[in-house]
Order: C-alpha cells, then sequence, then structure tokens
C-alpha cells in the first residue's frame, strides 16, 4: 500500500485542513504546572478570610461570657468584618491598577498580620473591634485581588480549575477556623479565645513571603506597556507557544495597544492606567458592559443572601437550637461542616472546565432550595416540642451538610470564577471590587441580623426564608447567565449584551466562528494548490 498524503487527502475527502484556531493538541493539554503554582500562592491569601470566619463562630461563645455581651453585641462583633472589607475591596481596584496584582496580595497579608494580633491582645469590646476594622480591611484586599490574579495568569482550558482555588482556600481556612476553636477551647477561657484569633498572624507571614516568588499578572504588565515582561510571563503559563502568542494579541488589542508595537516597553495611553473606569462601569456603561455588571453583582449577592454566612457563622447556635447542648459537641458537629464545605469543594474545581459554569451552579442552587426547605421543617418541628425528638435532629444535621456541599459544588466556588473572568481587561479590577463590595454588603446584613431574624420569626423559618432567596438566585442565574467555559477572557464581552436573549447571541456567535474557520481553511487551501 502507497504511503497516505495527509495534505492531498484531505482536501479531496473533504474534510476541513487545521487552520491557526486549531493550534491546541486533539488532547486536552496538561495542566500548566507553572500557572498552577501561581494560582496556587495567589489563592493561599483566601485562607486569611476563612480562617476568620470559621475561628469566631466558636470564639464568640467565650468572647460573649468574657465581656457579658448582648446577642445584638455578638452579632455586631461577627459580621462587622464583611462591612470593613467593604473599604479593601473598593481600595483594591485601584490599589492594583497602581501597584500590581502581586504587591497588592503581599500588601492585604500585612494588613491581616495587624488585625489579628491586635484581636489576640484585645482587653476588651472597643479594642476587639479595632482589631476587626483592621483584618476586615486586609479580607477585603484579599478577597478582590486573589480571583482578579488567578483569572488572569490561567489559560483558558484550565481557568474554570484555577480560579476556584481563592473559594478553595476560604474553605479550608474555615476548616482551620473550626479545628482552632476545638483544640484551644481546652486552654482556660480568657486565653483559649484570644489563642484562636491571634494565631490567624503566623500564615500572614508566610503567604506574603511567597507570593514574592510569584510572576506579575501579563494583563497588568501590559497595560503597564511592559510588553517583554508579559511576554516572558505568558509563555510560561500558556499551554502552547501559539496560544500565549494569541494571548498577547488580544490583550494589547484590549489595552489599545497597536499590533505592530512589539518592542519590550512601549508607551501606553492614560486610559490603561484606570482613568475614566469608573464613568464606563456606572456613568455610561454600553449593553454589554451592563449586562457583565448585573451578572457579576448579581451572583455575589445570591451567594451571600441565600444564607451560607448564617450556617457557617452560626453553626454552634444552630446546633444549640437543633438539640445539641454540650459545647464540645456543638464544636465537633461544626468541624463535620467544615470538613464536609472542604471535601466538596475539592470535588467541584476539577468539574468546572469539563462541565462547564452553568450546569454545576444550577444543579448546585436547585439542591441548596431542597436543603434549606427541610432544615427550615427540622427546626421548626423541634421548636414546637416539648420533647427531644431524635429523627428530627438527625434531619437538621444532615440538611446542614447537605446544603454546604450544594453550595460548595457551584454557587460557591463559581461566584468567584465567573465574576472575575466577565470582565473586560479595562474594566476587570474595578468590576471585581463592585462585585466583592456587594458581597461583603449582603454578608454583614445577613450576619448581623441572623440572631435577630430568629427571634423574630424562629431559626426555621429564617431558613424558609433563605430558601425562597434561593429559588429566586436559580431564575436569575438560568435567564440572564451565559456560559463561559472555553472562552479567552477577551472573548466573554461579545457573549453580553442581550440580556435575556444571550443564547440566540451565542448561537451567532458560533456561527461565525464556524464560518471564519471555514474561510481560514479554504484560503490556506488554495494557497498550497
Amino acid at each position: 500500500m502507497g504511503t497516505r498524503k495527509p495534505a492531498e487527502n484531505d482536501v479531496f475527502s473533504g474534510q476541513t485542513p487545521k487552520v491557526i484556531a486549531d493550534f491546541d493538541p486533539p488532547k486536552k493539554p496538561k495542566r500548566n504546572k507553572y500557572a498552577l503554582a501561581c494560582s496556587f500562592l495567589a489563592s493561599m491569601t483566601s485562607v486569611l478570610l476563612g480562617y476568620d470566619i470559621g475561628v469566631m463562630s466558636g470564639a464568640a461563645i467565650y468572647i460573649k461570657r468574657e465581656f457579658k455581651l448582648s446577642d445584638v453585641k455578638v452579632e455586631i462583633l461577627v459580621g462587622i468584618l464583611s462591612l470593613y472589607s467593604l473599604l479593601g475591596s473598593a481600595a483594591a481596584g485601584r490599589t492594583s491598577d497602581w501597584i500590581g496584582r502581586r504587591l497588592t496580595i503581599v500588601f492585604a497579608s500585612a494588613i491581616f498580620f495587624a488585625g489579628a494580633l491586635l484581636m489576640g491582645f484585645s482587653t476588651d469590646y472597643a479594642f476587639l473591634m479595632v482589631g476587626r476594622f483592621v483584618a476586615g480591611v486586609g479580607v477585603g484586599y484579599a478577597l478582590m485581588i486573589a480571583p482578579v490574579y488567578t483569572a488572569e495568569v490561567s489559560p483558558a482550558s484550565s481557568r474554570g480549575f484555577l480560579t476556584s482555588f481563592p473559594e478553595v482556600f476560604i474553605n479550608a481556612g474555615i476548616l482551620l477556623g473550626y479545628v482552632s476553636n476545638y483544640g484551644f477551647s481546652k486552654l482556660p477561657p480568657h486565653l483559649g479565645w484570644r489563642f484562636m484569633l491571634g494565631i490567624g498572624a503566623v500564615p500572614s507571614v508566610f503567604l506574603a513571603l511567597g507570593v514574592l516568588a510569584m510572576p506579575e499578572s501579563p494583563r497588568w504588565l501590559v497595560m503597564q506597556g511592559r510588553l517583554g515582561e508579559a511576554r516572558g510571563v505568558l509563555d510560561k503559563t500558556s499551554d502552547s507557544l501559539e496560544e500565549a502568542q494569541l494571548r498577547l494579541s488580544d490583550i494589547k488589542e484590549a489595552a489599545g495597544i497597536p499590533e505592530h508595537c512589539n518592542d519590550d516597553v512601549v508607551a501606553v495611553s492614560k486610559k490603561s492606567h484606570g482613568e475614566g473606569v469608573w464613568r464606563d462601569l456606572l456613568v455610561h456603561p454600553t449593553p454589554s458592559v451592563l449586562h457583565i455588571l448585573l451578572a457579576g453583582v448579581g451572583i455575589h449577592f445570591f451567594q451571600q443572601s441565600s444564607g451560607i454566612d448564617a450556617v457557617v457563622l452560626y453553626s454552634p447556635r444552630i446546633f444549640d437550637k437543633a438539640g445539641i447542648t454540650k459545647d464540645t459537641d456543638k464544636l465537633l458537629a461544626t468541624m463535620a461542616v467544615g470538613f464536609t464545605k472542604t471535601l466538596f469543594i475539592l470535588v467541584a474545581t476539577f468539574f468546572l472546565d469539563k462541565v462547564g459554569r452553568r450546569p454545576l451552579l444550577l444543579s448546585s442552587v436547585a439542591g441548596m432550595i431542597g436543603s434549606l426547605a427541610l432544615l427550615g421543617v427540622g427546626l421548626t418541628v423541634i421548636d414546637h416540642s416539648d420533647h427531644k425528638m431524635v429523627w428530627a435532629i438527625a434531619l437538621c444535621l444532615i440538611m446542614i451538610l447537605a446544603y454546604v456541599a450544594f453550595f460548595s459544588i457551584g454557587l460557591g466556588p463559581i461566584t468567584w470564577v465567573y465574576s472575575s473572568e466577565i470582565f473586560p481587561l479595562r474594566l476587570r479590577a474595578q468590576g471585581c471590587s463592585i462585585g466583592v463590595a456587594a458581597n461583603r454588603v449582603t454578608s454583614g446584613v445577613i450576619s448581623m441580623t441572623f440572631l435577630s431574624l430568629s427571634k423574630a420569626i424562629t431559626t426555621g423559618g429564617a431558613f424558609f426564608l433563605f430558601a425562597g432567596i434561593a429559588s429566586a438566585a436559580f431564575a436569575f442565574f438560568y435567564t440572564l447567565l451565559p456560559e463561559t467555559r472555553g472562552r479567552t477572557l477577551e472573548e466573554m464581552e461579545e457573549l453580553f449584551g442581550t440580556f435575556f436573549q444571550w443564547r440566540t447571541r451565542m448561537r451567532e456567535l458560533e456561527k461565525q466562528k464556524t464560518g471564519q474557520q471555514l474561510q481560514m481553511g479554504t484560503t490556506a487551501t488554495a494557497a498550497k494548490n
């Protein structure tokens, strides 16, 4: 048999020849280890937020007893960190455009270090609130910058996997906080809670040192006109050199740098440094930007308004209402919540790029609705019973674990992945900061009112309310959020702008892409002939 000539046989068999867009190998490329390491280090900053959330749930028990606090003061103490973090997230967008994504992460770690020490050495409620303020600012910086950096350094093939890391580390931090609660609960009460809070300063030191080994974000480097450095980073963080060249070309176009400019350092317009961004985001947004902003803010709002912080921060209180009254038993049950949350977030990271954002998100919210409704049923039955009901206690425990599991496989990680990848390059830092601000305000409102809400409509009633909010979230996600899996960050703006008609727009884009590939293939075939 004769040797097959691939080019000729493909032309006569009617198969479309390979074109530039087909530079990726037929099988999925292996995960880029350099991009993986960068994302891992950057996302570890999120441990700081998770640890503070987790540790405060247990520490609040002992702080309330020592300072003789009312429930309202406990609510403020627990929830105020979310509102304080608004300052950090609001400042982080401009700070990261000014000094770079990498140094902003270091700055966040330094602020949290100071806040943790202040809380650990607190002598009264006012001193403790000062520490909460400083730590909250650091948390706000970390929340905004870690997903942005990770999205900007990740190749499209594994961006979902890598940008879910911040949520993974938030959950790891929550679990560490719960473990710290249980471990230091063996100390005298006046020392135990201080060690719980103060020990959070230790990881921030190692995080700051580790981040110094990371490269700067290639998109930020291009915004500064430092093309040579950006090219080097992209070569290391892309799945192939061809992809690195295409990513650089797309980023240059988004930053307003002409294609023919290939010097290592080029001049950039003032707009690339952040001027006019707020006007383009909030005052005169295009339909695409308005749709993106609505999606980004909406997903952050619903992540928190569906009650996750109420469960995480007040797990001991909820278990007490469910019939588990011993302190150590409540802390052990709370550790089970942290373990479940962390386990299922790890599962989610491996499916984000395989299954897609929308299927995971919608499945997650549907499961949350059912879990919240059944938890409300169990708590209501216990509340109206005059004797211990084992089945209702078991139902409450199982539904709490189911709720955090469903949250962690979808809404938890996808909120950060989605919001960090949909904003255009020039608007990304400030756009993400608006999303984080919505996240923190909603978290603060929920965590600062949960105890009062529970007294007003019962704990079971509060979870029925959260189930209703989760139902509204399902409708919002189903109608307004397009699938973004596999799209480059520079392609995102094309997906948005038609609001409820985004499916029609996506079909049009797919037809255009197919037509362009066929045209390029025909041109390549003609050139060969």
